[in-house]
């Protein structure tokens, strides 16, 4: 099952109220925001650890894609300013 992220009825991004340890069966509960990450939607997640992954090559990633460098470092610029706006929102 996938984690939400963002809430059904209002499209705000959702945030985390309790954790849960699978061994020992303790909660931790409070109201607590996302990661910048994880705020992203699952494609946006893949490009980042596929870039991770590709030693921070946007040529690799390109190659492996089937795309243009210039196609896929738009994708990066993209993503660039989507994690600016989402850090500066959580300021």
């Amino acid at each position: 099952m996938k984690l939400p992220i963002v809430c059904p009825s209002c499209d705000h991004t959702l945030n985390v109220s309790q954790m849960k340890c699978p061994s020992c069966k303790t909660e931790v509960s409070g109201d607590y925001e996302l990661p910048v990450l994880l705020k992203l939607n699952r494609e946006e997640q893949d490009f980042v650890l596929n870039f991770f992954l590709s030693s921070g090559s946007i040529k690799e990633m390109a190659k492996q894609a089937g795309l243009s460098y210039p196609t896929m470092r738009n994708k990066m610029d993209d993503l660039i300013t989507k994690i600016d706006q989402l850090k500066t929102n959580n300021l």
